[in-house]
């Protein structure tokens, strides 16, 4: 790996250390020509399946979209990021266990839902709301009330 600092292109690895529940490892590294130290995070390239849409488009899957959807739902809400990452993490890993090339957005919607449902039941509703096209303060209700029996 070339130095951030100096480009020489020998550097060492120094210390090593597994990160992100264990998907990422995190390197400490030294350069061998100018001794300055940098760190560097190494995590495996999975292909991710393609994300069939309600209306049967395709597209790959985002998961820049996946990380907004979730955060505007948490919101104002006592939610730290390193939860919303870890949540991240398990759909992801969710997606990749059904060891299909392209995947229903459903689906991936209700693996959103039940992350939600643990982190936090306001950031749910607000979900909820939108993902089941709430049209009435009724449909609201009902779904409170199901939180509210588990």
């Amino acid at each position: 790996m070339h130095c951030p600092f100096c480009n020489a292109d020998d550097t060492k690895v120094i210390d090593s250390r597994l990160v992100g529940e264990g998907f990422q490892v995190r390197r400490r590294r030294q350069c061998v020509e100018c001794n300055e130290r940098f760190t560097t995070f190494e995590v495996a390239e999975l292909i991710m399946p393609n994300v069939i849409k309600s209306n049967k488009i395709r597209e790959p899957f985002n998961e820049d979209k996946l990380r907004n959807g979730i955060k505007r739902a948490l919101e104002k809400r006592p939610v730290g990021l390193d939860a919303i990452e870890d949540a991240i993490t398990r759909i992801k890993s969710k997606i990749r266990a059904t060891g299909e090339r392209e995947i229903p957005a459903k689906l991936i919607g209700n693996y959103v839902i039940e992350e939600l449902k643990d982190l936090d039941k306001v950031a749910y509703i607000r979900f909820a709301s939108v993902y089941f096209s709430f049209h009435d303060i009724e449909q609201f209700s009902n779904e409170i009330a199901k939180l509210q029996q588990k």
